[in-house]
């Protein structure tokens, strides 16, 4: 007999801020998802009717925890996938599968997947080593990438010149060559249990110059309707091609000659949708829930134009996180801020984020260049 919703044993590996707020969205549905992380003091500890302290990397701790669960998800790739394989052979549902992500932890693999699909994306080369940079036959300047363990702009270096190999990473690589960006773009897509897609609208992002992670972004995009068309149809035809269940972001770089260039993609909720809980009918999370439960996809369309500007841990302060201008901030129309409970604040480390809603596109933004420079995360 089919189990009730209510009734599912659910397992998330990871306790960070995306767990957390898929949590809140679960309560919406009375799902109960049980959490697993190694950090004691993980935002989502407070959250979760059951939290288990443990190794989401260790093979026999992923194992243990899933064992018992009807479903087991996760908030962030670098987990055991060879657990999740091995839950997957005896009968436990796991979204993303255990061989999408597989794939997605290895950037060589992705760009590989990227050829093979004719996908567009940038130039690349496979190298093994430092060494074998000289014999790539990429020109400088180009992008150095961590094939695994590289995530929110770690594991990237820019390569401006060859004579000069002193910071490059002497590790499994991809060198990319560099594109010739007008802006940088997300869709995020979903598909259920039954091979339903459903796609959000094209977001566009603006990067912190010196962390390089996500800073500030808005909806809906500004590019012209045909290439928001063809953005989002890359995106369902990699998830079809991957034949994945869940959330899928999907980042590209649209070029000044008017090309879309896939970049790089996560199979989980993802920093460039977490507006939608607030500027979109259905979120990215209530979304990755319908997907991976079989419920059918909510209505992706946007309620209002959004900017999302992310808080990060201010530069030179670590200690016990303090709110600078909260209040200020709190006085806004339309502001909506989201705190992730952790309780150490470092130089860029991702504290929370704010959504803003207005009637006009140009309204937000001036709100969020605002907050961008009025919100201090110190210690």
């Amino acid at each position: 007999m089919k189990k009730r919703l209510q009734d599912l044993s659910i397992g998330l590996l990871g306790g960070g801020q995306l767990g957390r707020m898929l949590l809140q969205e679960a309560a919406n549905l009375d799902l109960k998802i049980a959490v697993m992380d190694p950090s004691e003091d993980a935002p989502c500890r407070h959250l979760t009717f059951e939290f288990v302290h443990g190794d989401f990397r260790d093979f026999d701790a992923v194992y243990a925890f899933g064992k018992d669960k009807d479903i087991v998800t996760i908030e962030f790739e670098d987990v055991n996938a060879d657990a999740l394989e091995e839950l997957e052979k005896n009968g436990v549902q796991v979204f993303p599968e255990p061989r999408v992500l597989k794939l997605i932890k290895d950037k060589g693999l992705q760009k590989q997947f990227y050829n093979k699909h004719q996908i567009p994306t940038a130039p690349f080369v496979l190298i093994k080593n430092k060494e074998d940079i000289l014999n790539s036959g990429m020109q400088a300047p180009f992008f150095q990438k961590l094939r695994t363990g590289g995530y929110d702009g770690y594991g990237v270096r820019k390569i401006t010149t060859l004579e000069n190999l002193e910071h490059a990473f002497d590790k499994p690589s991809v060198l990319e060559a560099t594109a010739d960006i007008e802006k940088e773009i997300s869709v995020i897509v979903s598909r259920n249990t039954q091979g339903e897609i459903a796609t959000f609208p094209v977001v566009e992002m603006e990067f912190n110059p010196e962390s390089n992670m996500v800073q500030f972004l808005f909806a809906p995009s500004t590019l012209p309707q045909e290439k928001q068309d063809e953005a989002r149809n890359l995106a369902v035809r990699i998830i079809e091609a991957l034949k994945m269940t869940g959330i899928l972001a999907v980042e590209m770089f649209y070029l000044k000659n008017g090309e879309i260039w896939v970049n790089e993609m996560a199979p989980r909720p993802h920093n460039s949708g977490h507006h939608t809980i607030e500027a979109n009918f259905t979120s990215q999370y209530e979304q990755h829930l319908r997907a991976i439960t079989g419920l059918p996809p909510g209505n992706t369309g946007t309620i209002m134009p959004s900017v999302m500007v992310n808080l990060l841990g201010e530069k030179g302060y670590t200690g016990k996180p303090v709110y600078h201008a909260l209040d200020e901030v709190l006085k806004l129309p339309g502001v909506y801020i989201h705190l992730y409970g952790k309780s150490t604040t470092k130089d860029f480390r991702k504290m929370g984020h704010v959504t803003i809603l207005a009637p006009t596109l140009q309204e937000a933004k001036e709100k969020g260049k605002y907050i961008l420079n009025t919100l201090r995360v110190k210690a």
